[in-house]
């Protein structure tokens, strides 16, 4: 337990030449990048906003909370799995330094999963709105144009393969099939007999399969419902005559429950019916399509996020892993910008869905003027409003829509390797606002 302590507990009892070496890691590492994003992000504001507490909870004590928060924001930094963040925490002293510990390299950290259980602690006590007026008044100050809204939705991939209806019935029905030999095994009854090994074989053919014929499809989905039918009947069966004698876990149960949503899905689909609410995978329940209508790729699966941004730094608006309509939501993305900034909103700039008539009243309401194209009659000065129109659509078109494929690029938002949806939005949030502290690191730069 004592092969990693706070480097400021530390520092008191070194020897003169040993802290004469950390004072040169130390500068050094202020000089770097990673030392210029650490001093940009407000790490003891936010850990206070958390509610997070120094008292150890198991390995995770060793960080400090305000190291916490760092090990997230260096995760979004370094792109790297949990394995290998942990890896190179243990043979790099700034990465150590800017989560505020320090490793005997004797003894170095072995068990990775402290990413994951700190990952998880945070995200139970993470609200979005709180921690980003924690950021705004930290940034505010090196932000220009405060007075210009840019605002825009995209949508962050979860890491899921694609889902189809096939993958989704056979994946249940193979849980299912695992949970029945399990408690059979459990209680020494005999299995109940069904049609899982022949249908097995056939599902496998039909993977094999460069061409499926829609025929040869309809059929095997009709031997998956039926099969999947069946199971969830025996399954209560045994829980009815032996569920005295089972003991099944909260996530058994909510699986469970899944399962049956989709057989019901499934059903209607094959009669051609619509169904709201679609379950695309039952790992992760919460994800639903997204129809963007993209040249590359119609739809998406992911939490879909409206973001503004100032001056380069984007904030989150609204996040939802079920689809909606960003147009309808410039009235709040003008009031959060307002509540950040605190300044009036001057100008708007955002693309054709947000053009609506409603919005179009309010903005002229409030003296906003907008990237929007004109409706009506042209004003007096009409080539000036042409000209500042064309300016907000040039900066929101290359700095906005820029700044999201630098997250989903630099930052781990590619596809997003989270197990819940509680992790999965902080996942994002920490990705989008470690491009935010790059940025911030620079402006701060170059104001000295």
């Amino acid at each position: 337990m004592a092969n990693i302590r706070r480097i400021s507990q530390i520092e008191p009892t070194l020897a003169f030449t040993e802290f004469d070496m950390i004072e040169k890691y130390r500068k050094s590492f202020e000089r770097s990048e990673l030392g210029h994003i650490h001093a940009s992000f407000p790490f003891e504001s936010m850990a206070k906003k958390m509610g997070l507490k120094e008292s150890p909870l198991g390995r995770t004590g060793h960080f400090s909370p305000a190291g916490k928060i760092a090990l997230m924001v260096l995760k979004s930094y370094t792109g790297f799995s949990d394995q290998r963040l942990i890896e190179h925490l243990n043979g790099n002293i700034h990465y150590q330094l800017f989560c505020g510990i320090m490793i005997d390299p004797s003894a170095p950290i072995t068990n990775f999963k402290i990413v994951s259980a700190i990952r998880s602690e945070l995200s139970q006590k993470m609200v979005i709105e709180d921690l980003q007026e924690v950021l705004a008044q930290a940034w505010r100050p090196l932000l220009r144009d405060k007075h210009v809204c840019m605002t825009d939705a995209t949508c962050y991939e979860s890491h899921l393969r694609f889902p189809t209806d096939m993958k989704l019935l056979w994946e249940s029905v193979e849980w299912l099939h695992r949970q029945i030999i399990r408690q059979c095994s459990e209680l020494h009854i005999r299995r109940p007999r069904n049609k899982f090994d022949d249908v097995s074989r056939v599902y496998l053919s039909y993977c094999k399969k460069r061409k499926r014929k829609t025929s040869r499809t309809r059929m095997l989905k009709r031997r998956l419902l039926h099969l999947l039918e069946k199971l969830l009947l025996q399954i209560d069966e045994i829980r009815k005559v032996h569920g005295s004698e089972l003991s099944h876990t909260s996530d058994y149960q909510r699986r469970l429950s899944i399962i049956r949503k989709v057989l019901v899905q499934e059903k209607e689909l094959f009669e051609n019916r619509k169904v709201k609410n679609r379950i695309v995978s039952i790992d992760k329940h919460y994800i639903r399509p997204i129809v963007r209508g993209k040249e590359t790729r119609s739809v998406e699966f992911g939490a879909k996020v409206n973001n503004i941004q100032i001056d380069g730094i984007s904030f989150i608006e609204h996040l939802s892993f079920s689809a909606f309509n960003e147009g309808v939501r410039l009235k709040e993305c003008i009031n959060l910008h307002q509540r950040l900034m605190r300044k009036k909103v001057k100008a708007v700039a955002a693309d054709s869905i947000y053009a609506t008539n409603e919005n179009r009243k309010y903005c002229t309401s409030h003296g906003i003027a907008t990237s929007f194209a004109r409706k009506g009659k042209a004003a007096k000065d009409e080539q000036q409003r042409k000209q500042l129109r064309s300016e907000l659509s040039k900066e929101r078109a290359t700095r906005l829509e820029g700044s999201f494929g630098t997250q989903k690029q630099h930052y781990s938002l590619a596809k997003v390797k989270a197990r819940n949806q509680k992790t999965e939005i902080l996942w994002i949030f920490f990705g989008i606002h470690t491009s935010n502290a790059v940025l911030m690191a620079e402006k701060r730069q170059n104001t000295h």
